[in-house]
């Protein structure tokens, strides 16, 4: 009997393996699924179902690659706006053998309305559930966001508390497989760790202390969220089924030439915000390659081209790992080589970094035609924010930007400066030249204050 979890990283997305008895089920896989095929042969067994707890938002279903790929059915929840073309509609109370395994469904929707979890029984034990996948209906330490449907917002949070619901019914016993961990999108309190049972989260997960069900809702309505563009594109090909991965997963090496003559539309600095703040490119924009997943989506769009440039080639690896599960993947190149371009005499471009004392001078003496912008979410700025700083979440520059003014000088802030590095960027890269970071941002403002 075998199960196994296999973790995204960048999107810290969370999808299964479940086998016994020769046969072997994947929960929520991810685009690139060669894993699975790999790892169920080593273990001896065939791939026969592929379950999907909901249309994800936030990275291509791999759900009908490997359907292909091994000739499993998928099995998807009722959609109510458009059937999902590669699955089988998968409704409550339907029941799935996996060897001596048993896979049950139940209709859990809220945060989506197609969603499902899937209650995993032993059948040797048939009394109580062995596990659950949750999907994003309950994650470790938080439950599901619900704001897919802005003219419903009341009705759907309702229906995630019902859902929850029936989740804590299958009993304490239960472990908790969730489809994110923390540092997903899907959810901004969820814990560290990613194991847990339903009878720890009625007891320590916030979201499960609120016992009233208008409470709840309440609760869910004041939550603030951000929808990068595309999660529309990724509900559009999880409903039709996205293509394959790229089979060779590095782009292919450019030279400095090629790079500056690619006439990609964007180029990507994946480096260390520092590195990039201490020397890039002219017209290449910061997006660290540990926050790809987090904040590509707001920048780049469908179909367009990326150049990337990067410190060394497991950089340009982990990059394109990263964009090609969101459906980013018309790269044209990756070059590496900065400083040896900078030996060379290239001409580099730099973004100044500041400290408290500059920032709190600029303030105290009321500098013309500066703006203090912080662009951390806004549920981080209600904790704490300096009064006369302006507020735009990073991800909203991406059109923003336009109705800022190009002679003025903006010093960007987030918690520490890496955001605050990408916003920076992006600012540069569209041609902005009065630009700075707040280095240590909020936390170094706070630490001087105390």
């Amino acid at each position: 009997m075998l199960l196994e979890k296999i973790k995204t990283p960048g999107l810290s997305h969370l999808s299964y393996l479940v086998g016994s008895g020769g046969q072997a089920a994947v929960i929520d896989p991810r685009r690139d699924c060669d894993v699975y095929v790999e790892k169920a042969r080593a273990a001896g067994l065939q791939i026969t179902h592929i379950f999907e707890t909901h249309r994800n938002e936030d990275l291509v279903s791999g759900a009908p690659i490997l359907a292909e790929m091994t000739g499993a059915k998928v099995l998807h929840g009722p959609n109510p706006e458009k059937p999902i073309v590669y699955a089988q509609t998968a409704r409550e109370g339907d029941c799935f053998a996996i060897g001596q395994l048993d896979i049950r469904v139940l209709e859990t929707p809220g945060h989506t309305d197609d969603h499902l979890a899937f209650a995993l029984y032993d059948t040797a034990y048939p009394d109580k559930a062995v596990g659950v996948f949750t999907g994003d209906a309950l994650f470790i330490g938080d439950v599901g966001r619900t704001d897919f449907y802005p003219d419903r917002l009341e009705e759907v949070a309702g229906l995630l508390y019902d859902s929850l619901q029936k989740i804590l019914a299958l009993g304490d016993q239960a472990i908790v497989y969730p489809a994110h961990g923390a540092g997903s999108v899907c959810g901004s309190g969820m814990a560290e760790r990613e194991f847990s049972t339903v009878g720890h989260e009625r007891l320590n997960n916030p979201r499960l202390q609120i016992e009233d069900r208008d409470a709840f809702i309440r609760a869910k309505v004041n939550e603030t969220h951000y929808q990068p563009p595309y999660f529309r594109l990724m509900e559009r090909l999880n409903m039709e089924g996205g293509a394959a991965a790229p089979r060779i997963m590095r782009p292919r090496n450019l030279s400095l030439e090629q790079l500056k003559n690619s006439d990609a539309d964007h180029l990507i600095d994946i480096r260390d915000p520092m590195a990039y703040a201490s020397g890039h490119l002219p017209g290449s924009m910061s997006l660290p390659v540990d926050m790809i997943s987090a904040f590509a989506g707001w920048f780049i769009s469908e179909g367009e081209s990326l150049a990337l440039i990067a410190a060394d080639e497991q950089e340009l690896n982990t990059a394109m790992q990263h964009l090609v599960r969101i459906a980013l993947d018309n790269i044209v190149g990756g070059y590496v080589g900065v400083i040896a371009a900078a030996k060379q005499g290239e001409k580099m471009a730099k973004i100044p970094m500041i400290e408290t004392a500059e920032v709190a001078d600029r303030l105290d003496n009321k500098t013309e035609h500066w703006t203090l912008l912080d662009v951390r979410d806004a549920d981080e700025r209600a904790e704490n924010a300096i009064e006369q700083s302006k507020h735009i979440y990073v991800g909203h520059l991406n059109e923003q930007w336009r109705k800022l003014d190009k002679n003025r000088h903006y010093t960007l802030m987030c918690a520490s400066g890496e955001r605050s590095t990408i916003a920076a960027g992006w600012l540069a890269s569209q041609g902005f030249d009065k630009l700075d970071v707040y280095l240590g941002g909020i936390s170094a403002w706070q630490q001087a204050k105390s």
